[in-house]
């Protein structure tokens, strides 16, 4: 068997006499937050005001709140400012799912990707793009139901007395080759029509509009606020299903919790940009080196800097090789890939340090 699918995210031993981690400790814990808040407020700024047309600080002010009647207050607020914001809640939503997953499947390998999300939502993406042409305003719906339909089905197809992780995991990579393998197969029979799909398959943010923020809001504010509130249990589940049952949680039951709060955050992410990868992967594992592993801030720390590293990455996406652009999604993997490679050989892929 993979040695990767039963590797558990492991806490940290320290010797006796070393000093108390620093990650441990409340009023840090929050300076980081507050970091990251600010972080994201001067990602925003760079990404709205950076672009074909440049614009200061104070240009963007009165551009957006002053001269209401001008084409760059049309540019800033029909362009730039939603598929700024657009940027920051996928980042927001895939980081917040990724944290999730890796906690309750105790992997430091799961992501959205695992529980076929990804492949649900490309599979449904290309059945409405290459069968169904004239319908393409149907696929981001369709792209939601696919792959929240694929998470039902995973822990479906897992359960067998109970759903342990490594099931979930197992099923989830058998439903997103299957997926993968059929989204092919269709590109590989209607090779005319690939050209619809392929913004779809890479990720991009090149169409983000109003609508896709709307869209996206609800899922990751109401995703925040429940997997706040459901954090404690979340920490006890990191200690294994045998101890977490002892201290008297219904373990199956805060599974499916948060495993439906994670395909949801996913599955809304994946149907606005596409299939955007390394986003769940890396950013909770970065999180979890800076801000430590207990969830009550673990959690809210990984959506803060998914939000900022996605709008960064698309800034530079929009700003190397002008006037063209590359999708986000690829420069997430070039950027991602190193890194996750460097945190292996650190051996980074770990919890950051026991919940306290």
């Amino acid at each position: 068997m993979n040695k990767s699918c039963s590797a558990e995210i492991k806490p940290i031993q320290k010797n006796k006499g070393t000093e108390k981690d620093i990650r441990t400790l409340t009023g840090y814990r929050l300076s980081v937050l507050g970091i990251f808040l600010i972080l994201l407020v001067m990602a925003l700024a760079l990404s709205i005001a950076i672009g074909s047309t440049r614009f200061t600080l104070k240009e963007l002010f009165h551009f957006l709140f002053v001269e209401t009647d001008s084409t760059k207050h049309k540019i800033l607020l029909k362009i730039r400012l939603p598929r700024s914001l657009a940027a920051g809640l996928v980042g927001f939503c895939l980081s917040l799912s990724g944290a999730i997953l890796q906690g309750v499947m105790r992997n430091p390998l799961a992501s959205p990707n695992v529980i076929g999300v990804s492949a649900g939502a490309g599979f449904a993406a290309v059945l409405i793009f290459i069968l169904f042409p004239g319908f393409y305003y149907l696929a981001t719906p369709a792209a939601f139901l696919g792959a929240f339909g694929t998470a039902v089905l995973v822990y479906i197809l897992a359960w067998k007395g109970g759903a342990t992780p490594l099931r979930l995991i197992l099923s989830g990579i058998a439903m997103a080759s299957f997926l993968s393998a059929g989204s092919n197969a269709l590109m590989v029979f209607f090779p005319d029509r690939i050209q619809n799909v392929i913004g779809f398959l890479v990720g991009s943010l090149s169409g983000s509009t109003w609508q896709h923020v709307f869209g996206l809001w609800p899922y990751a504010l109401v995703g925040l606020f429940l997997s706040f509130i459901f954090a404690d249990q979340l920490n006890i589940l990191l200690l294994g299903d045998e101890t977490a049952v002892s201290l008297g949680l219904k373990v199956e039951r805060i599974r499916i919790i948060f495993l439906v709060i994670a395909s949801l955050l996913a599955a809304a992410a994946v149907s606005a940009v596409g299939l955007l990868g390394f986003v769940g992967l890396i950013v909770p594992h970065l999180a979890r080196l800076i801000i430590g592993s207990n969830a009550r801030y673990l959690l809210p720390g990984s959506a803060l800097l998914g939000a900022v590293v996605v709008m960064l990455c698309d800034l530079i996406g929009r700003s190397v090789i002008r006037p063209l652009e590359l999708p986000v999604g690829i420069i997430m993997s070039i950027l991602g890939a190193p890194f996750f490679l460097y945190l292996l050989r650190k051996g980074g892929l770990h919890r950051g340090g026991k919940s306290k």
